[in-house]
């Protein structure tokens, strides 16, 4: 039985009517082209083409003739080969299930899709050369991985298990989907289930796993110093700092010299003080205050002077070029710098004089800038508050330096009040921490609660952040720039911001994508949306169709914040970002020339990188506590919200303890569902039953898993 025409009048190509050599040349070669590494007979042909005709059949192999004689397909010993070249284009693996990878690139292609069998043992992380085959009208570009041009890591974390002739390392990262053989006399001291480092020292040809040797045992899986550990070492995250580092922080004094006291600003005499949260011990920025007899106030932004400490070509220096950034886990912190320097010389404690960079400014009672001035300062703080502490003075009006804060948090909020005008966007999305108990056990999720403490201390030191930047970018107007390190945030991609609005459009809200709109038209839906049902939700997605902020010698502005231009000043102990900008803002302080900006790209760019590491740690230490802590909880049903659909599940967030899990597509078997990208949802193919984004949901708890942390869930049956 021959096939119709389809909807868009295409002939089939089989069938005596359509019997045209025109047509079955044209879906030869396309086929060809379409597979560009594989060769193929013409009886292979006629089957992958699906032609039944015995007219049609027989014009195959003629057609492979001709088109060998024109040069377009290559005449193998009984087979054909496309000659079309493809491009090739460099990513990394994400290698997002067990089927297939997306190769990321930056060419105009995108994103290509790859199944396993065609990534040549490449692994999640991986930098790959790509062959794109020829698109296919209307589908997405596909690929296969020729080379391997950088492994992201030869070393890999998981779980060790036994057989009676070898061991094999089962890895805890969700996207390597292959397993490390060891033979048994290279698995240290390892016992069945333990949590291992594994060294690859042989990577497989195809179909074959690699093999490695054990290089260092965590622990029992499941254990909580055993779990944390595993997360450090599947991020790369150092246990501890290297001898030599420890032996120069250690070397340094403690006591402030006088003749480097007589080269600063002595804000000493003037009231300072911390506010921080309440288990901090470095407190690397202090706020002083000073009113003035013309009515204004002088606000001092005083930061840690780390590079007075921290000097380059030492290995203090080196140590903190390659860590870029402190680490905040669940339950410890992984810091840039030993704790001599960032709990000792360089924090701000109470009652001590310290060494400064500050940023200070003369501001009117509406909080206009008269005057500002940075440089080298020695100060004393008078007061170390916690954000509660400081939360009460405000509250009460009573206690310590009450006047102090209250008129602090007054000129905030205007300075809030200005940022907004101007577009900033206010997102306030809610953030949990977990209590835990002495072995690490979770004992409680608690939201964390923003008050005006926090928001006092946050809009001063973005009005650092901001004219730093600015005082330097406008240091040789007209000429070329002086290099500096901004932290810049781009546009929303016009795609993405379209998306969203016309996702928000379903819920009845508006919002008008053109030209500088944007950020107000987000504020706007921010405040509309405040306490409604869909609130998480759309602020998710906002936050998701954002940039993401980054780290660059290029003077470009900040979306998210409104700023033309915008740094990072205010936390060198956290921050190698902030330690580069403080010697930079001092060398043109001083009068210097511009210095080298490819350097201070590299580092800028590897800074990006190494905050994005530490992020997704941070996710993955509270993913584990989320998941300890659902295995834990009450088997009984859950309120949620949908939080994340994709082809083979839907994420759900627990509104009770924020934890995240997923209902696997593959587990609703009261219909086959399929997956509606477009429209953030999924429509049941028989019963229409559509469930989408933003939807209130009931379900139960079915599997946890500690070594993958995973939450499995299932909606709640009728």
């Amino acid at each position: 039985m021959s096939k119709k025409r389809n909807k868009k009048g295409s002939p089939r190509i089989g069938g005596k009517r359509n019997f045209d050599p025109k047509i079955i040349k044209e879906k030869v070669l396309d086929y060809l082209d379409c597979n560009i590494s594989k060769a193929f007979s013409s009886k292979q042909l006629i089957k992958r083409l699906n032609i039944r005709d015995s007219s049609s059949k027989a014009s195959v192999l003629p057609i492979l003739e001709m088109l060998s004689r024109e040069g377009k397909v290559e005449k193998l010993r009984n087979s054909y080969k496309s000659l079309k070249k493809a491009e090739t284009v460099t990513g990394i693996v994400d290698h997002v299930n067990a089927r297939f990878a997306y190769i990321v690139t930056d060419s105009e292609h995108g994103d290509v899709w790859v199944k396993t069998d065609l990534l040549k043992q490449a692994m999640n992380g991986d930098t790959v050369e790509v062959m794109v085959f020829p698109k296919r009208h209307g589908k997405r570009p596909e690929g296969q991985v020729e080379r391997i041009v950088k492994r992201k890591a030869t070393e890999l974390v998981g779980k060790i298990e036994f057989s009676t002739r070898y061991a094999f390392v089962v890895p805890d990262n969700r996207k390597i989907h292959i397993d490390v053989f060891i033979p048994l006399n290279k698995v240290m001291d390892a016992s069945h289930k333990d949590k291992v480092i594994v060294k690859i020292n042989k990577w497989p040809s195809h179909g074959q796993n690699p093999e490695g040797e054990v290089i260092r045992v965590l622990g029992a899986s499941g254990k909580h110093e055993t779990e944390m550990h595993s997360i450090m070492a599947e991020y790369g995250l150092p246990f501890e700092f290297p001898n030599k580092v420890e032996e120069e922080a250690n070397q340094l004094n403690d006591k402030l010299p006088v003749e480097e006291i007589k080269k600063r600003k002595d804000f000493r005499p003037i009231t300072t003080f911390t506010i921080d949260p309440l288990d901090a011990k470095d407190f690397d920025d202090a706020i002083s205050y000073k009113p003035l007899k013309n009515g204004n106030v002088e606000i001092g932004i005083h930061i840690a002077d780390v590079t007075h400490y921290v000097r380059p070509k030492t290995a203090l220096e080196e140590e903190a070029v390659k860590r870029a950034t402190s680490v905040y886990l669940v339950d410890r912190t992984i810091p840039m710098l030993p704790e001599h320097i960032s709990n000792g010389l360089c924090s701000l404690r109470p009652n001590e004089d310290k060494l400064t960079f500050s940023a200070v400014f003369e501001l009117t009672q509406e909080a206009q800038i008269v005057k500002e001035w940075f440089g080298r300062t020695v100060i004393h703080s008078d007061r170390r508050f916690t954000y509660e502490e400081a939360q009460q003075g405000i509250e009460t009006k009573e206690g310590d330096f009450a006047d102090e804060l209250n008129e602090l948090k007054r000129l905030a909020k205007t300075l809030k009040k200005e940022r907004s005008k101007r577009g900033a966007i206010n997102f306030e999305t809610t953030e949990v921490r977990f209590e835990l108990a002495e072995d690490g056990t979770p004992l409680r999720v608690v939201p964390k609660v923003r008050v005006d403490a926090h928001k006092l201390v946050e809009e001063f030191m973005l009005l650092a952040n901001k004219r730093v930047a600015q005082f330097v970018f406008d240091l040789h107007k007209g000429k070329e720039r002086d290099t500096f390190v901004y932290r810049t945030h781009d546009n929303p991609d016009p795609e993405k911001i379209n998306t969203f609005a016309t996702f928000a459009k379903r819920f009845g809200h508006e919002i008008d994508i053109e030209g500088n709109h944007i950020s107000n038209s987000i504020n706007n839906l921010i405040a509309e949306i405040e306490g409604k049902p869909e609130e998480n939700v759309l602020q998710s997605l906002a936050i998701r169709s954002m940039a993401k902020a980054k780290y660059t010698t290029e003077p470009n502005g900040h979306f998210g914040l409104a700023f033309t231009h915008y740094t990072h000043f205010t936390s060198p102990i956290r921050r190698y970002p902030d330690m580069m900008v403080h010697r930079l803002l001092q060398h043109y302080l001083n009068g210097g020339k511009s210095v080298s900006k490819d350097d201070y790209e590299e580092l800028s760019l590897h800074s990006s990188n190494m905050e994005k590491r530490a992020a997704e740690a941070e996710r993955a230490s509270i993913k584990y506590k989320q998941v300890e802590f659902m295995k834990n909880a009450e088997d009984k049903p859950y309120d949620g919200v949908i939080t994340g659909l994709t082809e083979w599940g839907i994420f759900v967030e627990i509104t009770e303890t924020k934890c995240e899990g997923m209902v696997r597509m593959s587990e609703m078997t009261d219909d086959f569902y399929e997956f509606d990208e477009d429209n953030y949802r999924i429509i049941g193919k028989r019963n229409k039953k559509m469930l989408s984004l933003g939807d209130k949901v009931v379900v139960e708890v079915v599997d946890t898993n500690i070594d993958r942390r995973t939450i499995d869930l299932s909606f709640e049956k009728n």
